[in-house]
């Protein structure tokens, strides 16, 4: 049983945010046997809906059967407690679903524990919680051992807090050795000057079909919220003749966990190193602008929101004309694709091209003293990383873009002709 609340926002907004709890409810194997929504002016701080409303969720749980109640916001310890002191079956909020979402779909090593380390996190305030639920933990679901107790949640939930802390301490230090490994691939990524793309995006925009599109990655694609977790990255060769990696970057949803940015921080943090972000945005969607609004909230909280962004408005083979101008009208800069059949895909390209920065190349010139211009500029530019005088000429070494390098080639020369003339 699915419980919204409406509070203050627009019926709309609540109601979106509750179609997407079936979405993710779903996703998570389970059978929806009834939807609830109740509207309030703030959150009852001893059970967030009342108690008056928890007592009717329990009449009606009993009389449809229901086991769970999953209510769509992130519950504290406390209200959690008293609902199920209420209610009598197994309660569980928004975060929960999310994260035990993560755990069916986390694969690499690294990805497990990132959604162990959410999931630890959260639970350790919880204990005394979900005690109730406890004695009920893997059964009556549809699927698996039932919502939220996935990944270390079957284990863990019975062990005291001093295990839990130890346990956390250790997932930590094991994902910063992940990271120091990423940090020696991103600076080989740096020295080699290969441009970077990150794909974000809300879940199920369509990303995954994309990366695939431009680069056969071969990444699976299915109709399911937050399908991929683990983050992949692929060559792209652009039209201009240059290459870039493009990296496919988990999806977000609106009330998207704390605990889980920050779980998933130093995967997210690829984003705020890429040269250009391409956001791909849902085109059928009902709301796709508070699905751009929650991508961006996040993008700002792992330090991405200031890096160059590309609108991608992904699924014109299933919108309207109608749906067409508002997308044009809303993202002027962006550009209409289709993932799926692979319209606007060149035109996505030739864009990718144009804004990614031109990698820098060290060089070596040999200026002749009647171009004291051309040393000027480089200094000008804040180019010029040496300077020394020979009997040819100024000898410089230079840090240029390849296209202001090529403009210089008649004054290139190599490294070992430098050397001798420093000598």
């Amino acid at each position: 049983m699915l419980v919204g609340l409406s509070l203050g926002g627009t019926t709309e907004q609540a109601e979106e945010s509750l179609a997407e709890l079936e979405r993710l409810t779903d996703t998570a194997g389970a059978e929806i046997v009834q939807t609830l929504m109740q509207r309030r002016g703030r959150p009852n701080p001893a059970t967030f809906i009342g108690s008056g409303k928890a007592q009717e969720i329990r009449d009606i749980a009993r009389a449809a059967n229901v086991d769970t109640v999953i209510v769509d916001e992130e519950l504290s310890p406390g209200q959690l407690r008293n609902l199920e002191d209420i209610i009598g079956i197994k309660v569980i909020d928004r975060t929960a679903l999310i994260l035990d979402i993560f755990a069916q779909h986390a694969h690499s090593s690294e990805g497990k524990l990132q959604v162990e380390l959410a999931q630890l996190n959260y639970m350790l305030p919880r204990l005394r919680g979900w005690g109730q639920a406890k004695s009920r933990i893997g059964g009556g679901m549809t699927a698996g051992g039932g919502i939220g107790t996935r990944g270390p949640g079957e284990t863990k939930l019975e062990v005291d807090r001093r295990r839990i802390k130890t346990r956390l301490a250790k997932v930590r230090e094991e994902l910063k050795d992940v990271e120091r490994v990423r940090r020696v691939k991103r600076s080989e990524r740096v020295r080699r000057r290969v441009p970077s793309v990150a794909l974000v995006g809300y879940t199920n925009a369509g990303k995954s079909t994309l990366l695939n599109a431009l680069t056969r990655a071969g990444v699976l694609v299915q109709d399911q919220l937050f399908s991929t977790l683990d983050p992949t990255t692929r060559r792209l060769d652009l039209p201009v003749g240059r290459s870039v990696t493009l990296t496919d970057t988990v999806g977000f949803v609106r009330k998207l966990p704390h605990s889980l940015v920050e779980a998933f921080k130093s995967t997210l943090e690829e984003t705020a190193e890429a040269d250009l972000l391409l956001h791909v945005i849902d085109g059928s969607a009902s709301d796709p602008e508070l699905q751009y609004a929650s991508v961006r909230e996040v993008l700002a909280e792992v330090g991405a929101a200031t890096v160059p962004e590309l609108a991608v408005v992904n699924k014109a083979d299933v919108i309207d004309e109608m749906a067409r101008v508002r997308a044009k009208r809303r993202f002027p800069d962006g550009v209409l694709i289709s993932a799926l059949s692979g319209e606007g895909l060149d035109e996505l390209l030739a864009t990718i091209g144009r804004r990614v920065p031109v990698p820098e190349v060290e060089v070596w010139l040999l200026v002749p003293y009647t171009r004291g211009d051309v040393v000027a500029a480089l200094h000008a530019a804040g180019a010029v990383r040496e300077e020394h005088f020979a009997s040819e000429g100024t000898l410089v070494r230079a840090r240029l873009r390849e296209d202001q390098a090529n403009r210089l080639e008649g004054y290139r020369i190599a490294a070992a002709e430098a050397e001798r003339l420093r000598g």
